[in-house]
């Protein structure tokens, strides 16, 4: 089979007007960035804003990623094509790619086969500049709090706690220190407090609002510094005032898809912009957005904080799983997973069981499984895992959309759109009102399984500090995609472990705390092998070994 950039590259895109017009919008709703991709205009968003909503919502989660893969926006984007085919009005909503991840580990964020957004080289490097815009927002404020301590330190600025960001990976930037002797570092972009102010904020009054609240430092009286404090606010709004409008591309079939902000589920709270999420509601039947990386992670955050302070609640979740993924989880190597292996596929399925019980029992959600097919998986192994969904009262499809499109994910599309039909009370994992440490206890026990929760002595100090202000704000846990635990080394559904909290990092204008457990860094490096040694560009201009 082709690779997924010579799929992208060979198919034949619809002129972003067109994709437009299938949504009812006109040529005057679009701010067209070349023939394939469009920002839809501020003007149309507040028009659409004000209207109810309409569609169903989708959340596409999974299990805890592995090596073998699971497919998670490949799925998003199938389901999507599916609902389409169908006969069902659909769109999908998901995050931009980040350039530290495309030149890194993972490779690029545009779905895979043949369920994918395009135009995918676009999407994965610089689309339409919206990243940039939210590190340069992020670092003329790092530049204004260092020139008013250099102009005189008017608002007596005893330690600096913003941080620069970079869409890259690079370790080299995690700690730096300045002339005037300040510590700092950079943090990747996408897990910076200006991404998901972006990311959460209603409109541009609540964006600008959210910055100013941006808290940069304590004063020698042990007072917050804002960055209101510093007039920052307005200059870094008309940063992002184009960026904050969401961008519209489309699948290979032609379904529209806004792809709009863009942090990680491990660093960051993992969910596309609201305002594009919101927007979608406006504009389809059935909207299909993903969370990131695991369902401890991605989902957990998209109900505790985005649903939490925008309203918003799923009509139904997916969860995605692979035969090789849960066989890696019940200890399979890599290298032996594309054979038949029933024992450890029973150990592995483990994991699947507790990120379906997650969502039921915590979140009250229906939950329809999403069996990602791969070649070599066997008529047994599919039997058990299916036996296994069907114990916990859920259905589960096996779906070839990766290498058939919408056309191989229909069953689910038809299970998706009949589940949403369902009445449904969505809910949240804990209350407003509780303690910091108790919202941490709360998701460490029941979404992670843990015996409890344990504190640095760096985070008891900041725990103490950040005891009132925290009062009414979400967790939002950094910590290894890779495992229930913060040890990603910990497959499947680990046992007697503690949840570690190393830092705790207040995000005022966001509105929530970040808890950095184990030992997850906010400026990831990059791999032994990259996978920028395999992109280049031919002497057409053409790009070469993106995936």
């Amino acid at each position: 089979m082709l690779s997924d950039i010579a799929i992208a590259q060979a198919a034949t895109l619809t002129p972003i007007v067109n994709i437009a017009s299938k949504l009812g919008l006109v040529a005057d709703d679009v701010h067209a960035y070349g023939q394939h991709m469009a920002k839809l205009t501020q003007a149309t968003v507040n028009r659409l804003q004000a209207q109810p909503a309409k569609a169903k919502l989708i959340l596409v989660t999974a299990i805890n990623p592995t090596p073998a893969g699971e497919g998670k926006t490949t799925t998003t984007i199938g389901l999507t094509d599916a609902l389409n085919q169908a006969g069902y009005q659909a769109m999908a909503c998901l995050r931009e790619p980040s350039l530290g991840p495309v030149f890194g580990m993972k490779g690029g964020a545009t779905g895979g086969g043949y369920a994918q957004v395009v135009p995918m080289e676009n999407i994965n490097l610089h689309f339409t500049g919206d990243f940039h815009a939210i590190s340069a927002a992020n670092n003329l404020l790092a530049a204004l709090v260092d020139n008013h301590i250099y102009q005189g330190n008017a608002l007596q600025f005893d330690t600096v706690s913003w941080r620069r960001c970079i869409d890259m990976n690079d370790r080299a930037l995690r700690r730096l220190t300045l002339e005037n002797n300040t510590h700092t570092g950079f943090d990747i972009t996408v897990a910076s407090e200006v991404m998901a102010i972006f990311c959460l904020a209603t409109d541009l009054a609540d964006l600008t609002s959210r910055l100013g609240r941006i808290q940069v430092g304590l004063s020698a009286a042990g007072s917050p510094i804002l960055a209101s404090d510093l007039q920052a606010e307005g200059a870094m709004a008309a940063l992002l005032k184009d960026a904050f409008q969401p961008n519209l591309v489309q699948t290979l079939e032609g379904s529209p898809a806004l792809v709009h902000g863009g942090p990680f589920a491990n660093i960051a709270h993992g969910c596309n912009s609201l305002v594009a999420t919101k927007t979608a509601l406006r504009l389809a039947d059935y909207v299909v957005t993903e969370a990131g990386f695991g369902a401890d992670l991605g989902a957990e955050k998209f109900m505790d904080i985005k649903c939490r302070q925008s309203g918003l609640r799923p009509d139904v979740a997916v969860i995605v799983a692979t035969v090789r993924a849960l066989k890696y989880h019940g200890g399979v190597d890599v290298a032996d997973l594309n054979r038949e292996n029933l024992a450890a596929l029973q150990v592995g399925v483990a994991n699947l069981r507790k990120h379906v019980t997650n969502l039921r029992q915590h979140f009250n959600l229906p939950v329809v499984v999403a069996l990602n097919h791969f070649t070599a998986d066997t008529e047994a192994e599919i039997a058990l895992v299916q036996a296994a969904v069907q114990a916990l009262g859920a259905s589960l499809h096996v779906c070839h959309h990766w290498a058939q499109g919408g056309a191989g994910a229909i069953a689910l599309a038809h299970a998706v759109a009949d589940q949403a039909q369902q009445a449904s009370t969505p809910s949240l994992l804990y209350a407003d009102d509780l303690s910091l440490t108790e919202k941490l206890d709360t998701i460490a026990q029941k979404l992670y399984g843990a015996s409890g929760v344990t504190f640095s002595v760096l985070a008891q100090q900041q725990l103490a500090r950040l005891a009132e202000v925290s009062q009414g704000l979400p967790v939002c846990v950094a910590k290894t995609q890779y495992s229930f635990s913060c040890d990603p080394k910990l497959r499947n559904v680990p046992a007697d472990h503690v949840l570690h909290v190393r830092e705790l990092r207040l995000s005022r204008g966001a509105g929530f705390v970040v808890a950095i457990c184990g030992d997850v860094m906010t400026m990831p490096g990059l791999p032994k092998q990259p996978a920028s040694s395999r992109i280049s560009v031919d002497a057409d201009g053409r790009i070469q070994g993106l995936s």
